[in-house]
């Protein structure tokens, strides 16, 4: 099965579609898109239900672990696409970010 993957140049700002971001809690907290949903990827398959029905975009930091959780959430029936480099990709292309800590997003 291929993973469905797009490129963060044809992603117009903000997402039109919801987003997931599969890191961790220390890599949410130090940024993340603005109205995304946190879901851990090892917390995936006990955190189906809150998974969007409509076509969702997923991310991570690079795009390796959002690519897994690609796959799994297809195979659920889930409509996901991976976003390509991830957050590296958003944060270099200075799109917005927020934290959790108060201080100034980036990516951890």
């Amino acid at each position: 099965m291929s993973i469905p993957t797009i490129d963060l140049g044809t992603v117009p700002q903000p997402p039109p579609i919801p987003v997931i971001d599969v890191r961790e809690d220390e890599e949410w907290s130090a940024g993340h898109i603005e109205g995304a949903l946190h879901i851990p990827l090892q917390q995936l398959p006990a955190r189906l239900g809150e998974v969007p029905a409509e076509q969702t975009l997923v991310v991570c930091k690079a795009g390796g672990r959002s690519a897994q959780a690609v796959l799994y959430l297809a195979q659920q029936g889930y409509d996901v696409i991976n976003l390509a480099g991830g957050m590296l990709d958003w944060a270099a292309d200075g799109r917005p970010m927020v934290s959790e800590t108060g201080e100034p997003a980036y990516v951890l």
